[in-house]
């Protein structure tokens, strides 16, 4: 008998849905927050939805690299790009072990499956050549000369706090895994893959994937996921209910629903955080470009609304 196909729907998990930022990190901190996470993603899924999800890793795979700074005259280092493997199956796992949990109280009897994920990227794209992207901690301007002699680190300062590490972060293209995804969600399990943006590859002279040192915005991936996988709705979960103007400011005017056009006129006109909002709001307009339904920007709590429609609390972003 053929499946029934359902609506599938990938939600971006933002960092507050692990992690609040005045915590350390403690895995029961991080096991809280993921256990309210999922018991949203499965009232959700209650819905009818088939889910994929996806997540950032950003503290996590800082403090993966701090332990093996901490300990690197012990223990080999591990390049970027399997750190943030690390970080994708510690995350998933938790995501997964909760996510199992909360569905078996509603008698739900899908499974979950949290992927491995690579994400190629092209070895000539230009962000290889002018890092952008902070990562780990903070240095001295003598340690980041050291590292970068050492090394061969690129560090930039920030004012105020001092030197971080920045690289590469590309475009993504493709996202190698897609086909076992597509078979997992046409086999009604719930699943969670491309944490902390995938891991970046490229293909050598002999077409074989190579890990690169590299963070790919976990949001643009996102799109390039949901468009892979024929996902119909992106929902993009931030911290914040809504898009805005003047973000921050006494003039702040909340968006219920942007056009492409209007979108991509706040982007050039600057309305968007660069490192904040800004990268949630082009993926939201690519995914709808590569042939999405809907995407929205919302907020963990608000999701339930955003899906259903309400007025006030949700964003679509539409052609």
């Amino acid at each position: 008998m053929n499946k029934v196909k359902r609506h599938t729907l990938l939600i971006a998990l933002g960092g507050n849905a692990l992690q609040r930022g005045n915590e350390k990190g403690r895995a029961e901190e991080q096991i809280f927050h993921i256990q309210e996470t999922s018991i949203r993603c499965v009232d959700i899924l209650e819905k009818g939805y088939s889910l994929i999800i996806t997540h950032g890793n950003g503290p996590q795979v800082g403090n993966i690299l701090l332990q093996q700074e901490y300990c690197e005259e012990k223990i080999p280092s591990m390049p970027l790009d399997i750190c943030g493997a690390k970080s994708q199956g510690m995350i998933g796992y938790m995501i997964q072990q909760q996510l199992y949990n909360q569905m078996r109280k509603k008698k739900r009897k899908e499974f979950v499956a949290s992927l491995c994920t690579q994400v190629l990227v092209n070895p000539e794209d230009p962000a290889f050549q002018k890092p952008t992207k902070p990562i780990g901690r903070f240095y001295t301007q003598k340690q980041a000369q050291e590292l970068h002699d050492s090394k061969g680190w690129q560090l930039l300062e920030q004012q105020g706090k001092g030197f971080r590490r920045v690289v590469p972060s590309p475009i993504p293209i493709d996202i190698v895994e897609k086909d076992i995804i597509k078979n997992l969600i046409d086999e009604r399990i719930v699943v969670i893959a491309c944490g902390g943006g995938g891991i970046p590859v490229i293909r050598d002279k002999n077409n074989n994937l190579v890990g690169v040192e590299a963070v790919i915005d976990k949001d643009r991936t996102a799109a390039i996921l949901g468009h892979k996988v024929n996902a119909q709705t992106l929902m993009i979960v931030t911290d914040v209910e809504q898009v805005a103007l003047h973000f921050g400011t006494s003039g702040q005017k909340n968006l219920d629903c942007i056009t492409i056009k209007e979108a991509q006129d706040y982007l050039k006109r600057g309305e968007f955080g660069v490192g904040s909002m800004g990268p949630k709001v082009e993926a939201a307009c690519t995914f709808i470009q590569s042939g999405g339904e809907r995407a929205f920007i919302t907020s963990l709590e608000k999701m339930h609304n955003a899906l259903d429609g309400l007025s006030g609390t949700k964003t679509e972003i539409i052609k």
